[in-house]
């Protein structure tokens, strides 16, 4: 599940990554729209621990974002697996990321669902009020399917994605 882009890489989260994704979900420039954590690296750390669990039945897969000199930029996850669809967040980049560390990212993950996973489609939701990735998202086909008082809810077929990268190829 290790996959490479021009400037970063995902590679699966280990226990000793907790103290990085501690950073991150508790840096108030980063964590915002993220629902709270426990203050603890071994509590985080516990939970990759027991995440690992889902990862080995193939459940859910979290990943920590690396530049291309082994740094890492930020978290993102697979989850919420359902018959017809995979849903993907946890999806944080920190000041140590990359130019395209948020395409890249998000194209390694469709990626993972659609050509290794064999979804044709995915959702997610965004916090209101974080109108930048509500912006990233819609400009890549997302489709608003909910909203309640925190969240806007989106879909994205596999179709809408390779739509969006065929227009950028064109771009550069």
């Amino acid at each position: 599940m290790d996959l490479q882009a021009k400037s970063i890489r995902l590679r699966l989260i280990e226990a000793t990554d907790a103290e990085f994704v501690l950073d991150l979900r508790l840096d108030k420039r980063y964590s915002e729209y993220l629902s709270s954590v426990n203050p603890s690296v071994a509590a985080q750390r516990a939970w990759i621990e027991s995440y690992k669990d889902d990862e080995r039945a193939g459940r859910q897969f979290y990943f920590i974002i690396e530049n291309n000199n082994g740094v890492p930029c930020g978290t993102v996850r697979i989850y919420d697996l359902r018959e017809d669809s995979f849903c993907w967040g946890s999806w944080i980049l920190n000041a140590d990321k990359t130019r395209y560390a948020a395409l890249e990212s998000a194209f390694l993950i469709y990626q993972i669902g659609f050509q290794q996973m064999g979804y044709h489609k995915a959702h997610f939701d965004v916090r209101k009020g974080n109108d930048h990735v509500i912006s990233f998202h819609e400009k890549m086909g997302a489709v608003r399917t909910a909203e309640d008082e925190e969240n806007l809810y989106f879909e994205i077929s596999e179709a809408a994605v390779a739509q969006f990268r065929e227009r950028l190829l064109k771009k550069l």
